[in-house]
């Protein structure tokens, strides 16, 4: 039987400061990620956009760092993944900025758990009282582990609690002080850069799929800019020294022949920053390969 993929857009952008990550929704469409799942067999619906409001009408939340508006839409992008899972299909949320996350893996956990396989250069691990910029994309995985804004923590209120050993971070090699010791005290897997340069990417995602294997359904959460800038360009926030292509790849394709996708989120694509729609072809493929895309 095919896998029944339900695709929903969340072109956020409140949650961050640069301008542009609110276009991926689009770009991804235009790189042909619908035409790619079904050549793989999927029988794909695409749900269009979750409605998010335009910054420039929400001058009044600027002071708040548009958390009212962030947490609304996160409650949106929680009932759509809720919907898709309990019609039997895999929700795949085009963001936006990742503080999409907070709303998409409530949804999609709401009956039962998933491993969240997060992978990003950043740690997502703020909270509104160590985020020295207050951007709520940076406070996602600390909303969804119960630690921050009530309005943020709260969209979680009926899912199976997410606890820090259903969590393994990939790829991160940029972190705050206080985020840095936030993580290690966290109890969260974290597999940085370093260790996929000492150890290979083949073992990295193997122990992180081992380390999340009590829970059969696995949600990923890929963040374009765990790549390096030089591989793709158009990320919401670009930090030197990430994954290259084969590395990102070769990640996916170990999820995709573990069998156990369940969800997928993919975020922080910039196209004003980006080249010729590089870095979304580049997610289109990535994305196949974790539904099982294989080179033979």
């Amino acid at each position: 039987m095919s896998k029944v993929v339900q695709i929903i857009g969340v072109p956020i952008d409140l949650g961050q400061s640069n301008r542009g990550v609110g276009l991926g929704p689009g770009a991804l469409r235009n790189a042909g990620l619908s035409a790619r799942l079904e050549e793989l067999g999927c029988t794909v619906h695409d749900s269009g956009n979750l409605p998010v409001p335009v910054r420039e009408s929400l001058a009044h939340e600027r002071p708040h760092h548009y958390l009212p508006s962030i947490s609304k839409v996160c409650e949106a992008a929680c009932a759509a993944g809720r919907q898709a899972v309990e019609e039997g299909r895999i929700p795949v949320f085009l963001g936006g900025d990742h503080s999409i996350s907070i709303g998409t893996i409530a949804g999609v956990t709401w009956h039962e758990p998933a491993g969240i396989l997060w992978i990003d250069a950043h740690g997502d691990f703020h909270t509104d009282k160590s985020s020295l910029s207050g951007n709520i994309h940076g406070m996602s995985l600390a909303a969804l582990l119960g630690d921050g804004y009530p309005e943020l923590v709260g969209i979680s209120r009926a899912q199976t609690r997410l606890r820090p050993q259903d969590v393994v971070i990939v790829g991160v090699r940029d972190l705050d002080k206080d985020e840095r010791e936030r993580l290690r005290d966290s109890g969260i897997k974290v597999y940085t850069m370093r260790d996929i340069d000492e150890r290979g990417m083949g073992t990295i995602a193997r122990e992180s799929l081992q380390a999340l294997g009590h829970i059969e359904r696995l949600h990923v959460s890929m963040d374009i800019d765990a790549l390096d800038p030089q591989t793709a360009p158009g990320a919401g926030t670009l930090v030197p020294g990430g994954l290259t292509y084969r590395e990102a790849q070769l990640l996916m394709e170990i999820v995709g022949d573990s069998g156990r996708l369940s969800s997928l989120d993919i975020v922080e694509i910039n196209p004003i920053l980006d080249v010729h729609n590089t870095t979304a072809k580049m997610a289109v493929e990535l994305a196949a390969s974790a539904f099982g895309k294989s080179i033979l």
